[in-house]
This record gives structure tokens, C-alpha cells and sequence, in this order.
């Protein structure tokens, strides 16, 4: 049996700052509010989160 995978992409109409995290949700079939949790307690943690954020933001493209 196969699954059927949403494409990486930012939804406009679940977007709070730039749909990030929405879209990650979506492509791997989470609620966009435990995305949204998980890198803010990541946030908490040293390392390039921020920066990962913006590179994602500039390469996925908005749906």
C-alpha cells in the first residue's frame, strides 16, 4: 500500500509569520500547532534555529 505525501510547500491560509511550520506539518502529517511548539522548545536549546528558519523560509515556496 502506498501513502500519498504533500509536497514541501507554505500554505497562505494556515501561515502565522511566514508558513513554515505549517507546511512542515503538512508534509509530514502533524498539527501545525506542535510544529509551531516543538521549534520554540527548540529555540531553547543552542544552535542555528533562527537561521534554519529563515533558509527554510526563503526555499520552500508558498502555495
Amino acid at each position: 500500500m502506498t501513502s500519498y505525501r504533500m509536497p514541501l510547500a507554505r500554505p497562505k491560509d494556515s501561515a502565522m509569520i511566514a508558513g513554515v511550520c505549517a507546511g512542515l506539518a503538512q508534509r509530514f502529517g502533524m498539527k501545525p500547532s506542535t510544529v509551531r511548539i516543538l521549534f520554540l522548545v527548540s529555540c531553547l536549546l543552542p544552535g542555528p534555529q533562527f537561521l534554519v528558519y529563515l533558509v527554510l523560509w526563503v526555499l520552500i515556496p508558498k502555495r
